[in-house]
């Protein structure tokens, strides 16, 4: 199922159609969780990886997110992956990468290969359990915005900001030692889990 598009039974809240959607995040590489309210209590259906959001309101570790379509719902806003609202600035010193074409290319061919994996699915010459298999381990993201892009390196596990052919590092995730845990709750507190997982420094932001 795609969690961008879930059904009205599991999704935690509609809001007005997004018509002037920009996202400030995207979802971490293994998906995250979703609830209803910033309690933990009401587990609804979980974002796919990369999935673009705009992050409404910020209470403590949780946040409401938005989806394209309209539908929102809360997560633990540790783990979401900032998308920057402006190109980097040049105080921040970010390592030179190398050409973004090479990664463009990447992300065709991946595009490519799913693209392929469902026309086989829908034209009825591969079933599910192959088109999961054909497709485990694909993994892409990027936001196009103008003349600037952030894309997600899967193969470096990184996002890189780009402006033309020059790239740079912009993301990078780092372990946690809050990893884990619920947000906003100690070890123990209460029996719903919070999703958990190594968050995302923004290169610049220390």
């Amino acid at each position: 199922m795609n969690a961008a598009y879930p059904p009205q039974s599991v999704i935690a809240a509609a809001v007005g159609p997004a018509a002037d959607f920009r996202p400030t995040h995207v979802v971490p590489g293994d998906g995250m969780p979703t609830w209803a309210a910033p309690d933990g209590l009401v587990a609804t259906e979980p974002l796919d990886a990369l999935l673009p959001v705009r992050l409404l309101e910020r209470r403590g570790d949780w946040g409401q997110v938005l989806c394209l379509n309209g539908w929102s719902a809360w997560v633990d806003a540790r783990l979401l992956v900032p998308v920057p609202q402006g190109p980097p600035s040049t105080g921040q010193q970010l390592a030179r990468t190398a050409d973004a074409r090479a990664l463009l290319t990447r992300v065709e061919e991946t595009v490519g290969r799913y693209r392929r994996a469902v026309e086989e699915l829908a034209a009825g010459r591969m079933d599910g359990e192959t088109f999961r298999r054909t497709t485990q381990g694909l993994r892409i993201g990027a936001v196009v915005d103008g003349e600037a892009m952030w894309v997600y390196d899967a193969e470096h596990d990184r996002w890189c900001y780009c402006d033309g052919t020059a790239m740079t590092t912009f993301a990078v995730p780092e372990s946690a030692s809050e990893a884990g845990s619920e947000p906003g709750t100690g070890a123990g507190a209460g029996e719903a889990d919070g999703p958990g997982g190594p968050p995302t420094t923004v290169l610049g932001d220390r």
